[in-house]
C-alpha cells in the first residue's frame, strides 16, 4: 500500500517496540534486537519482509491526522480484516481514553460491529474493547 505523500516513519519505532511478533521471537513491549536507541532500524536495507510489508494505520490512511501520528498519540493503529488494534505506550497507559482518539475510537467502533468487527485496544498486558457509546 503506499504511503500518503508527506508522511515518514522518521524516528518512530513504535512497531518495533510495541507488538508481539512471534517469527522474531519479540515479545510485546519489548525492542527489537535490531531496533535503533537513535529511532529506526539498524538493519533497515536489509529488514525482514515481515517488516516490510507493515505499516501502521497513520502511514496508509491519509484521514488520520498529525493527532495520530504515533509519536504524538503514542499508540500504533492497524488494521486486519473488521478488527482494528490499537497498541498503547505503557508509559501513556491512557492516551487512548484522550481526546481527540477515544471519540474517533468509539466511531470506528460502530462500522464493523455488524459484520463481528470490533476495535481492541492493548496496554501492556491489559486489553480492552471499545464500545461503540461511552457506557
Amino acid at each position: 500500500m503506499p504511503e500518503p505523500a508527506g508522511r515518514s516513519c522518521g524516528t518512530c519505532i513504535l512497531c518495533c517496540w510495541l507488538p508481539d511478533i512471534d517469527a522474531l521471537d519479540k515479545p510485546a513491549n519489548v525492542p527489537c534486537a535490531h531496533c535503533s536507541p537513535a529511532g529506526g532500524c539498524a538493519i533497515y536495507p536489509a529488514r525482514p519482509r515481515l517488516c516490510r510489508d507493515f505499516f501502521c494505520e497513520w502511514m496508509t490512511d491519509a484521514r488520520l491526522g498529525a493527532e495520530w501520528e504515533p509519536t504524538v498519540a503514542h499508540m500504533m493503529v492497524y488494521r486486519q480484516g473488521p478488527q482494528t488494534t490499537i497498541l498503547v505506550d505503557p508509559a501513556y497507559p491512557d492516551a487512548w481514553r484522550q481526546e481527540p482518539h477515544v471519540s474517533q475510537l468509539r466511531e470506528w467502533a460502530k462500522a464493523p460491529e455488524p459484520e463481528g468487527g470490533y476495535v481492541i485496544v492493548f496496554v501492556g498486558d491489559d486489553v480492552f474493547k471499545v464500545r461503540p457509546d461511552p457506557g
